[in-house]
């Protein structure tokens, strides 16, 4: 592999731990890096991602945190379910954590489908959090889920490739974004794969698209209760008006954060600027108390 940057090639050697936990009857896979014990972090993916979209972002953040990456049930080495409200990932994040041995509240960061998953565990669970920092992800009016769906009905039938090579080689993302980070693309896309008996396919369940949620995310961000932070993509979906909206819902109580020349995959096409943001609120939020507690 060519024009493979150093920090890339260190963070993909660096050490980590595989595990799994069972919730309400579905294993659910994650990776573990830092010490336990340390102040935690829950990375969480969007739709039709993995854990893996963190692995070479983790060893960057682990530098004093204990840094937990799981795969969603219907995503990556988890196990499938029925259906997939958003509660229950919900659930699947906190229990991970405890998994994990987390003994204060983490931080949860969550990326597009992610961050919804972050914002109902920052609403029900928010007493157990440390704060939530939300990846691009965006609530709108009045339909806040429609570049969900949208996504949903790209990922609605997924081929099956008779070798892993043919399926890399049409590995896109959606949505589409330009990258010039291609051993990044790579790398997620390698993650992504999993043989079955009539070849090799992608591992999420199409199924996690369907919607079982009965109350939209704009209803539920106002309802968080732990700090929020809100990070949008220069040229990502949460354009300046959805952020100004969200901020809204928040009570004017978050700080919204532009990673700039980045799209929606912003750790893909931004990654050390996401990390540098990241690490600037995380250091912020250890030394600092919330201007007004949420509930």
């Amino acid at each position: 592999m060519t024009d493979v940057p150093k920090w890339f090639r260190e963070a993909t050697q660096a050490p980590y731990e595989e595990r799994s936990v069972t919730v309400d009857g579905c294993p659910i896979h994650y990776l573990q890096w830092g010490e336990p014990g340390s102040p935690a972090l829950v990375l969480v993916h969007g739709g039709a991602a993995h854990a893996h979209w963190w692995s070479f972002l983790a060893p960057q953040l682990a530098r004093g945190h204990h840094v937990l990456a799981l795969d969603l049930s219907g995503h990556g080495d988890s196990g499938r379910r029925e259906a997939y409200p958003r509660e229950m990932w919900a659930r699947e994040v906190m229990t991970v954590a405890e998994h994990a041995g987390v003994s204060r509240p983490p931080v949860l960061v969550g990326h597009s489908m992610g961050g919804f998953v972050c914002i109902a565990a920052a609403s029900v669970y928010g007493e157990r959090l440390a704060g939530a920092v939300i990846l691009d992800s965006p609530v709108r009016r009045p339909d806040p889920e429609a570049e969900e769906g949208a996504r949903g009905r790209a990922f609605r039938n997924p081929r099956v490739y008779a070798t892993a090579e043919a399926a890399l080689r049409h590995y896109r993302l959606v949505p589409e974004q330009p990258c010039e980070n291609r051993y990044l693309v790579d790398h997620v896309a390698k993650h992504s794969l999993g043989k079955t008996e009539a070849g090799w396919t992608w591992k999420f369940d199409p199924q996690v698209f369907r919607r079982f949620t009965p109350r939209a995310i704009h209803e539920i961000l106002p309802t968080v209760r732990c700090r929020v932070a809100l990070f949008r993509a220069e040229f990502g979906l949460v354009t300046p008006d959805i952020g100004e909206y969200m901020f809204e819902l928040l009570d004017r109580n978050a700080p919204v954060v532009e990673i700039p020349q980045a799209h929606h995959h912003l750790m893909l096409d931004q990654p050390l600027a996401l990390i540098a943001a990241l690490r600037a609120i995380l250091a912020d939020w250890e030394h600092s108390v919330p201007r007004r507690a949420r509930g």
